[in-house]
């Protein structure tokens, strides 16, 4: 299962720690979702995922504070004792002293953020579901291309470096090259990153590795890129038939997720960066409802209409 320290969380929305007498190395979030513990807080614990990252909210707290000593320790003691990673007090606020008494004696880390709730939790939650996502690595190149992620796969040697290259030489945006992590961020959207080891670097052979951010600038790199269009690289083989119209889409599947798929047949004299330009392109045309083998199909009908027309009379 994927998890994702809460070391990180707390450094990258800055959070403050409330109990630094808690050491939080050892503590992992497992859960992209987030809780409100207001029916936690009222003695209802049926069906609570204490999993998940608690958010205290000023609804919440002014309910805490509402309450007598005696049951501000008895629902703090209660909720506590559950296995929760850390809670988190929006706005600033400051968890009553009771409270805080019963997160150290259980161990559990208390934070705090001034952002409001409902920022938080929409911010929170769009970054975990991108850490926490399902991954998988893939042998391959992905550029940024027009705004569209183009994924360029194929064999070894085949040539896959060597376009990103000229892509990059043509203005695009290098994310990584030979190995790809794709990150399932939801039932539609792939992202692309590097792994840390290889960032902003490329294989040529016969010259070797090439710092892309170095001799380029930091505008020719890109962190992350969505997967919008795969490009499979492959020998000519003379005796195939390869798609001449594209009438119809081809897709490959990564991840239960479908993406376009284009099988790109490589044969000397054919120029790579102009060919995933020009299907990045494409590509856009269609989602903005543009498609031209459409179009040419729509005109040979129209003409054929014509000519029996003129036939006809």
């Amino acid at each position: 299962m994927a998890s994702i320290s809460l070391n990180k969380l707390i450094e990258k929305m800055k959070l403050e720690n409330l109990t630094p007498e808690i050491d939080t190395k050892g503590i992992r979030i497992t859960q992209p979702d987030i809780n409100r513990p207001a029916l936690q807080l009222t003695g209802y614990f049926e069906h609570f995922d204490a999993t998940r990252l608690q958010v205290v909210g000023f609804v919440e707290y002014t309910y805490v504070e509402s309450l007598s000593d005696e049951r501000k320790r008895e629902i703090s003691n209660e909720l506590l004792s559950c296995d929760i990673p850390a809670i988190v007090f929006c706005r600033e606020l400051q968890p009553d002293p009771i409270f805080m008494q019963a997160a150290i004696a259980n161990n559990v880390p208390l934070l705090s953020t001034k952002k409001a709730t409902s920022a938080f939790m929409a911010e929170t939650i769009r970054w975990l579901n991108v850490e926490l996502a399902p991954c998988i690595s893939v042998h391959g190149v992905l550029v940024d291309v027009y705004g569209e992620g183009v994924l360029i796969t194929g064999e070894s040697g085949i040539g896959k470096s060597e376009a990103a290259l000229e892509l990059v030489k043509r203005g695009h945006r290098l994310v990584t090259d030979d190995v790809v992590e794709l990150r399932k961020v939801s039932d539609e959207t792939l992202v692309g990153t590097a792994p840390d080891v290889t960032k902003h670097l490329i294989e040529l052979r016969g010259i070797g590795i090439v710092d892309i951010k170095a001799l380029f600038g930091a505008s020719s790199v890109k962190e992350s890129q969505s997967v919008d269009l795969v490009i499979r690289l492959e020998d000519w083989d003379k005796d195939k038939e390869y798609d001449r119209l594209g009438l119809e889409e081809n897709y490959t599947e990564y991840l239960g997720n479908k993406v376009v798929c284009h099988n790109i047949p490589i044969r000397p004299g054919r120029n790579l960066a102009i060919i995933c330009e020009s299907a990045a392109v494409n590509h856009r045309q269609k989602k903005m409802g543009y498609n031209a083998a459409q179009e040419l199909y729509t005109r040979v009908q129209n003409s054929l209409a014509k000519k029996r027309d003129e036939e006809e009379e």
